[in-house]
C-alpha cells in the first residue's frame, strides 16, 4: 500500500512538472517578443486548470484524490467559483484586446510579426481558456460519479 502511495505522489509531481514545462513552452513565443505581457498569470492558470482537471477527469484512479471522498465533495463545491472566475478572466482578456490595442506590448515589432504574435496570443489564450472552462464544468460531475461509485461499488 505504501508503495502505491509513493508512485501516486511521484506521478503527481511528474504531472505538475509537465504542466509547468507546457506553460513555459506556450508562453515562450510571447516572452521572446516582449517582457510586458499583462496576461501571464491568467494564461498560466488557464493551462494549469485545463491540464489538471482534464487529468483528474480521465485519469482519476491514478491520482491521490481517487479514494478521498471528502476531498472530492469539496472539489465539487469549489468548482462553482472556479468556473465563474475562469469565465470572468476569459471575458476580461477578450474585452481588453477588443477595446485596447496590443500596441503597448507589441508596438516595437514589425507589423507582420506583430500580427502573427497577436494571432498566436489570442488563439492559445482562447483555446486554453475555453478548454479550462469546459473541463471545469465536466469535472464536478465526474467527482460526483466517483463518489457514488466508491460508496456503492467500491471502485473509482
Amino acid at each position: 500500500m505504501q508503495h502505491i502511495k509513493k508512485h501516486k505522489v511521484l506521478l503527481e509531481i511528474v504531472w505538475w512538472l509537465a504542466t509547468a514545462l507546457l506553460c513555459l513552452l506556450i508562453l515562450f513565443p510571447i516572452f521572446q517578443k516582449t517582457n510586458r505581457y499583462p496576461f501571464t498569470l491568467i494564461n498560466v492558470i488557464f493551462v494549469a486548470v485545463f491540464v489538471t482537471l482534464f487529468r483528474y477527469t480521465f485519469l482519476l484512479r491514478y491520482t491521490w484524490i481517487a479514494r478521498l471522498q471528502y476531498v472530492k465533495i469539496a472539489l465539487v463545491f469549489l468548482s462553482i467559483p472556479l468556473i465563474f472566475n475562469l469565465v470572468n478572466n476569459l471575458n476580461y482578456f477578450i474585452t481588453h484586446l477588443d477595446e485596447f490595442s496590443s500596441e503597448n506590448y507589441f508596438g516595437h515589432l514589425e507589423s507582420e510579426t506583430r500580427e502573427n504574435i497577436e494571432t498566436y496570443m489570442r488563439s492559445e489564450m482562447v483555446l486554453f481558456g475555453v478548454g479550462s472552462i469546459i473541463t471545469a464544468i465536466i469535472f464536478p460531475f465526474r467527482m460526483i460519479i466517483s463518489v457514488w461509485r466508491l460508496r456503492n461499488k467500491g471502485t473509482v
